[in-house]
């Protein structure tokens, strides 16, 4: 009985460092509900991106139009909910190639070390000089605004912030004494990356991704608030804003809804980051 008792007491903590707090769970239950909104869109919305419902431009919130009706009297509800899925889908997708670049060419300049360390991050430091801003306007204006194009312009962008911070990590991991050790066995340099620094900055990395993410999607609702993102008849969060704003002198919700939608999402995401369990930030120590 002691020892059953001991092994319980034992384990609850260990438990205990994977749950989230209360803070964590409704961050994570608003992320989760913006995805299946995104997800579910073209089947959940009472009306189409496109449809004129009303005669009432700048509508206030009804039963019929909770959400009010934009500037030529289209559903506000129907559009945020379709805009969810370019704003979630495209920032994600750039989230994914900035972190598989950043964090893959990270782990591997601080394995390999040497020259292909000096000029990598000598051309990380070059790309990144460049205002993140001022990048994204002239490679749009130039190339023209397209949702791939968008895709690959904001994970460029954000590739050598998550390079020089998986850097950083795969240093310190790589100095230890496991890592020596799976280098006299001969490890290859994937085994290396992939078995010994990748599982042991799992958690910061995770973190990291959030927070590239919590970026895009302010530097694309920007681009679109600019008339440089996503384009009609398609319409994102910022773009949304932008057409909109013609209903800001009479409080119309056309302009606040959208603007409260960027702000709940970015916002869920930055305090599940900060209300990651205590084990998953604690991975690389």
């Amino acid at each position: 009985m002691a020892i059953d008792a001991a092994n319980t007491t034992a384990a609850s903590p260990r438990r205990a460092g994977y749950r989230f707090n209360l803070t964590g769970w409704i961050s994570l239950i608003i992320i989760l509900a913006w995805a299946t909104v995104a997800i579910l869109a073209p089947y959940v919305t009472p009306y189409g991106i496109s449809d004129i419902v009303d005669t009432d431009y700048f509508g206030s919130m009804s039963l019929q139009f909770p959400l009010g009706t934009d500037y030529l009297g289209r559903d506000m509800l129907s559009r945020i909910m379709f805009g969810a899925r370019y704003t979630v889908g495209i920032s994600l997708a750039a989230t994914l190639i900035a972190c598989t670049i950043g964090v893959t060419l990270g782990m591997a300049a601080a394995v390999t070390g040497g020259w292909f360390d000096t000029v990598l991050s000598r051309f990380v430091d070059a790309l990144s000089s460049i205002p993140s801003k001022l990048f994204a306007l002239v490679a749009v204006a130039g190339v023209g605004s397209s949702i791939p194009v968008l895709m690959l312009i904001l994970g460029i962008i954000y590739t050598p912030g998550s390079y020089r911070f998986a850097r950083a990590l795969a240093v310190n991991v790589n100095t230890t004494d496991f890592v020596t050790v799976a280098r006299i066995r001969g490890e290859r340099l994937s085994y290396l990356i992939r078995a010994e620094i990748l599982p042991n900055i799992a958690g910061p990395v995770l973190a990291d991704v959030g927070l590239r993410f919590v970026f895009i999607v302010l530097l694309l609702s920007g681009l679109s608030f600019l008339g440089l993102g996503v384009q009609p008849p398609e319409a994102d969060w910022g773009s949304l804003v932008r057409e909109n704003i013609g209903g800001l002198p009479f409080g119309s919700p056309a302009v606040m809804a959208p603007s409260f939608a960027i702000a709940s999402l970015t916002i869920a995401v930055n305090l599940l980051i900060d209300n990651l369990p205590q084990k998953i930030r604690d991975r690389s120590e």
